[in-house]
């Protein structure tokens, strides 16, 4: 969605807010960027101030490191003296404070879990958190019934819930013919869609993400026996069934579906559950902008994946030695809401339109990737739901720059799919003209559908008398949110650099919309 800096650890505050668009950013020093922390990490300096042991911490000596001068952070039970990385966080030391000499593990959670941490901090680890004395509990378990619990010579692995979500644990079965081996998953959850299930199939090992409201359900097996690379999904919308369809590579009957593997059987909160990575081939890359380009990602043939609208994905590649995961938002091909995607852009392709920055980390890298070239995409992630546009009457778009990626699919969607809508209009924020990503299309859309207007706003226009010129304010907004009628049942998306969405938020609050009528856009 928005090209900001990888950081390993999280954001709060300032940043928390500002969400929707970005990460709110401090100045560096010179010789403190992303690449120079990597250097420092590889230089064989002692990070850590204890020549390279690794100690056990207490809850009271982690105490006692809570300092800008000696700071140590906890996350998911590992310790981190994350001194040395004061200078070089993006989010100023002010936000790594925050979790000074405590479990930063929330905090973390809280913005972007997705970093991976362990490969930014690990010239800093200085050891784990001692394990305290665990009382005895009455908390219950959610397994299944005794009689379910060996499932064609499987032995389920449950992890333990909350006693709100027993009764919502799914199940699963399998049952063959000669060629086909087919998986069914219970998910006892109404409403389910092809959205809500990502399958995987590598090397042999089957992986099905089942998402049920904030939970996931998985299955992680090993096959008894080889299958062909082509997978088919069936959802059962109305009871909740998933089906998967496997061909089977031989013709022989199967004992036993396979060998469970890590967290199988597993019904758990979303944001506890990794992200999953598979190998992406990019096929085709064309230029929107003078410095953005639309990259066209193919999904290996044995992965089910469909990003909702309003998610994102996160692309990962190794730096320097490093893991860098940077959060993207996939488009649509057009903004033409009638348009019939050609064959090489159907739900096995990721579309991404991403704004190339000459002195980056991350993006250089991804524009020197070539045809054919693999690239690493997470399951999507997302806050947004098609349930809070189902009944709009008026939709207002607030984006700036590669903020309006999450537009692109959001104005496909409402244009063909929400029959009360009366009118959709997007304030789209730029520099200069030739920074407008798809102008040409959008002018397009509005003539063609008269529910729809688009307005642009340049801060640095090359001449004068170009349109509406300036920055968010809260005098635009009030000319701009006018309703089809009033008292109409109204949404207002923002996406932006943090600044952007930090003060458009604040300008909506300030002219009386409430919460449940704004929505910040994530990542």
């Amino acid at each position: 969605m928005l090209n900001v800096p990888a950081q390993a650890f999280p954001a709060s505050g300032s940043q928390q807010r500002a969400a929707a668009g970005g990460r709110s950013k401090v100045p560096l020093k010179p010789g403190r960027s992303l690449m120079d922390w990597i250097r420092l990490t590889k230089s064989g300096k002692d990070l850590t101030g204890l020549k390279g042991r690794l100690i056990e911490v207490t809850e009271e000596e982690l105490a006692k490191h809570s300092k800008k001068d000696d700071c140590w952070i906890c996350i998911r039970g590992l310790v981190y003296n994350v001194t040395p990385y004061m200078e070089y966080h993006p989010g100023g030391d002010d936000e790594l404070m925050r979790a000074a000499g405590t479990d930063g593990t929330d905090l973390f959670d809280q913005v972007h879990r997705w970093v991976n941490y362990e490969s930014m901090l690990k010239e800093c680890l200085v050891g784990r958190m001692a394990l305290k004395p665990v009382a005895a509990t009455t908390e219950t378990c959610c397994a299944l019934p005794e009689g379910k619990k060996l499932l064609n010579g499987m032995l389920p692995k449950n992890k333990v819930l909350d006693t709100s979500s027993k009764d919502l644990t799914p199940s699963y079965d399998w049952f063959q013919t000669d060629y086909l081996v087919t998986v069914v998953i219970y998910t006892k959850q109404k409403g389910m869609n092809s959205e809500m299930v990502i399958v995987d199939h590598q090397d042999g090992r089957l992986r099905v993400d089942s998402i049920l409201r904030d939970y996931s359900y998985l299955l992680h097996i090993e096959l008894s026996y080889a299958v062909q690379e082509d997978i088919t999904v069936h959802i059962a919308e109305k009871v909740g069934k998933v089906e998967i369809v496997l061909k089977k590579k031989d013709n022989i009957p199967w004992s036993k579906l396979g060998q469970p593997l890590n967290s199988h059987n597993s019904f758990i909160k979303c944001t506890d559950r990794g992200l999953y990575y598979r190998k992406c081939k990019l096929i085709s890359k064309t230029e929107v902008t003078h410095d953005t380009k639309l990259f066209c990602l193919m999904l290996p043939q044995s992965t089910h994946l469909q990003v909702p609208v309003g998610h994102h994905i996160y692309l990962k590649q190794i730096i320097a030695g490093t893991e860098i995961v940077k959060p993207y938002t996939p488009v649509s091909c057009s903004l033409k809401s009638d348009f019939k995607e050609p064959s090489h852009h159907d739900s096995t392709h990721l579309i991404l339109m991403i704004k190339i920055y000459p002195n980056g980390l991350f993006t250089p890298e991804l524009d020197h990737l070539q045809i054919g070239d693999y690239i690493s995409v997470s399951n999507s992630e997302g806050s947004f739901k098609k349930s809070q546009v189902q009944t709009l009457e008026d939709l207002f778009l607030l984006a700036a720059g590669t903020g309006f990626t999450p537009m692109v699919k959001l104005l496909n969607y409402v244009l063909t799919n929400v029959c009360s809508l009366r009118t959709v209009k997007l304030m789209f924020f730029n520099k200069t003209e030739d920074d407008i990503l798809w102008r040409n299309q959008l002018e397009q859309l509005a003539l063609k559908d008269k529910r729809f207007e688009v307005q642009f706003i340049l801060s640095e226009p090359k001449k004068e008398g170009t349109g509406k010129q300036g920055k968010i304010s809260s005098s635009l907004l009030s000319d701009f949110l006018k309703r089809s009628k009033k008292d109409s049942k109204l949404l207002i998306c923002v996406c932006g650099p943090a600044p952007f969405t930090e003060q458009g938020i604040q300008f909506l609050q300030d002219l009386g919309y409430s919460k449940e009528e704004v929505h910040r856009f994530t990542a």
